[in-house]
């Protein structure tokens, strides 16, 4: 003889065993100890959340002879007979089996036979799965049943249960349980039923089961079976957070890890596009997602990291997959290009690519803007000087052919990397020049300027203004006006020390000393008057000539030249 199986074995008999669903309890509960139960229910929820158990224990608390507190005795014959399946009270019935007309016609003339039992309670499963017809014959019996009769209507889709069905019953929805509460429960039956199994494989148990408590213990006494351990497997989240990343190594290596545990590649497609489902409901429509609350919050925020059209294409691209994979000669070859081509979005010049890319660049412009501050403007920058050209047009970005790329953006923050200087597309060559690697100190010394040039405002007026000691073994040391000028400086070492990786290949440390900056040097050079007095030296008068005569012209002379025809009057003769 079989065993029974956990699910059945540990199925809620009273309200006080549901799991999760306090809140159907108190309605259902509160309605019959005052005499006020409905004539037609619609319980609605994920699969494994007690729709049907709860629709049971209903029928034996409409029925009971013992009842006490909303509760049912679970002794009485009425009770005993509906645990049994033998009771003439109840009929079950799986609308996705019985979903036609002549079903339904069946079933109301059943409605008006007596029956032994004070109610007689039609339970219809998967109503949603009923034909137009079979709602139509229903729809009457259901609006004005008789006095004896409940129906009550289960389903895992209320959006396709038609409207005026809807109208003439009261909805209840069911939830997922929290992994905590759900985690407490296994415990609990692991205890009960002398289970042997380890903690690590109860986490595993109750992560698979996602919510669901039918799922949930199917999957405990699998892991049971299994000797108490639970098999490893891929987790959905890798292809997730390799298309956030834009990681094809990530993806094809989860590709690999599934297949190697024995999963489909069709079956993995389908596994993969309903957690995208997840992810495009919860930016569209947050209340549709059937996912408990914590993992409800890890979707959400991959929702937002990815983006709207990023999501909306995986499930476009993946969907297809799914056709063609049925006549594909190699299916993981196929998934796989596929999972390429989503993570690689640069290569890509279709019109839903594009719309992710720009999607993302706004994210990131409206993430780092700030609402309150000044506009941030282009800056036309020579990358030859370093320094800001007046005049002509502004452009964010000026390449030169044969020099390194120069940025001047300016809407990210002093904490993160500017534009990096990889990747970006030369105009003379229409190639991407790559950052040169393995640089040596020298040339290090040499490229600073380009640096510098390359930060925010802020970031390259704060670094032009120091000088360059020296550059060894791979340490700069900056030569700062104060100590003043030291501190804010080092406030905005990371994108500093970012742009030099990006451009020699390796670390490069900064070190600061107190000395004379750039700018007091140039001053000094066009300044005479701010020349050191210590290197002055003494002019000889003997040396000096006296000019000749004929070369100066008397202040006289020099006004008769500006005001011709005047005359000057000497007041004092």
């Amino acid at each position: 003889m079989a065993t029974q199986s956990l699910y059945r074995r540990y199925r809620p008999r009273r309200f006080d065993e549901l799991k999760g669903q306090d809140h159907v309890v108190r309605a259902l509960r509160n309605a019959v100890i005052n005499n006020r139960e409905g004539q037609a229910y619609l319980f609605s929820g994920p699969r494994g959340t007690g729709k049907t158990s709860t629709a049971r224990i209903l029928a034996k608390v409409l029925n009971c002879e013992n009842l006490k507190d909303g509760e049912p005795c679970g002794k009485c014959n009425s009770c005993v007979s509906i645990d049994v399946g033998s009771s003439y009270d109840v009929l079950e019935l799986d609308a996705a089996s019985n979903n036609g007309v002549d079903n339904m016609r069946d079933l109301i003339e059943r409605a008006a036979l007596g029956n032994p039992g004070r109610h007689r309670v039609f339970i219809l499963d998967e109503v949603h799965m009923l034909s137009k017809p079979a709602e139509a014959a229903l729809l009457k019996t259901l609006e004005e049943p008789p006095e004896h009769v409940v129906f009550v209507l289960a389903t895992t889709d209320p959006q396709k249960v038609s409207e005026t069905i809807r109208s003439r019953t009261q909805h209840l929805q069911f939830h997922l349980l929290p992994m905590q509460e759900l985690k407490d429960h296994v415990n609990w039956v692991v205890a009960d039923a002398k289970l042997v199994i380890s903690a690590d494989a109860i986490d595993r148990v109750v992560k698979l089961g996602g919510g669901s408590v039918r799922d949930t213990l199917s999957a405990l006494e699998l892991a049971v079976a299994s000797g108490g351990e639970v098999d490893e497997q891929i987790s959905l989240d890798e292809f997730i957070e390799a298309f956030i990343d834009h990681d094809p190594g990530r993806a094809l290596a989860a590709v690999g890890a599934s297949v190697q545990f024995g999963a489909d590649p069709r079956a993995l497609t389908e596994d993969i596009v309903r957690n995208l489902r997840d992810l495009f409901l919860s930016l569209m429509a947050p209340e549709l997602v059937q996912l408990p609350k914590e993992r409800a919050e890890i979707v959400s925020d991959q929702a937002r990291r990815m983006g709207a059209s990023s999501v909306v294409r995986a499930i476009e691209v993946l969907g297809e997959v799914l056709i063609e994979i049925r006549h594909a000669p190699d299916a993981r070859l196929l998934l796989e290009v596929s999972l390429v081509k989503l993570t690689r979005q640069n290569s890509n010049t279709d019109i839903a690519a594009l719309m992710s890319r720009i999607e993302r660049l706004e994210a990131g412009v409206v993430a780092n803007r700030d609402p309150t501050g000044p506009m941030t403007r282009p800056v036309l920058v020579d990358p030859n000087t370093g320094r800001a050209k007046l005049g002509g047009r502004a452009t964010p970005l000026v390449v030169v052919p044969n020099a390194a790329p120069v940025a001047a953006s300016t809407s990210k923050p002093a904490s993160e990397p500017t534009i990096t200087l990889a990747s970006v597309p030369d105009v003379a060559t229409n190639q991407k020049l790559e950052p040169t690697a393995g640089l040596s100190d020298d040339e290090v010394k040499r490229r600073w300027p380009e640096v510098v040039a390359a930060q925010k405002p802020m970031v390259r007026a704060l670094f032009s203004a120091m000088n360059i000691v020296e550059c060894r073994d791979g340490v700069i040391t900056l030569s700062a006006p104060s100590d003043v000028h030291i501190a804010k400086s080092s406030e905005h070492l990371e994108a500093i020390s970012l742009s030099l990786k990006t451009i020699s290949g390796k670390q490069i440390k900064l070190n600061f000393v107190v000395g004379e900056s750039k700018r007091n040097r140039n001053s000094k050079q066009n300044s005479p008057e701010l020349i050191d007095e210590e290197i002055e030296e003494p002019v000889d008068l003997s040396e000096t000539t006296k000019a000749p005569k004929g070369t100066r012209s008397s202040p006289i002379d020099e006004l008769a030249k500006a005001f011709p025809g005047s005359r000057i009057i000497d007041d004092k003769k």
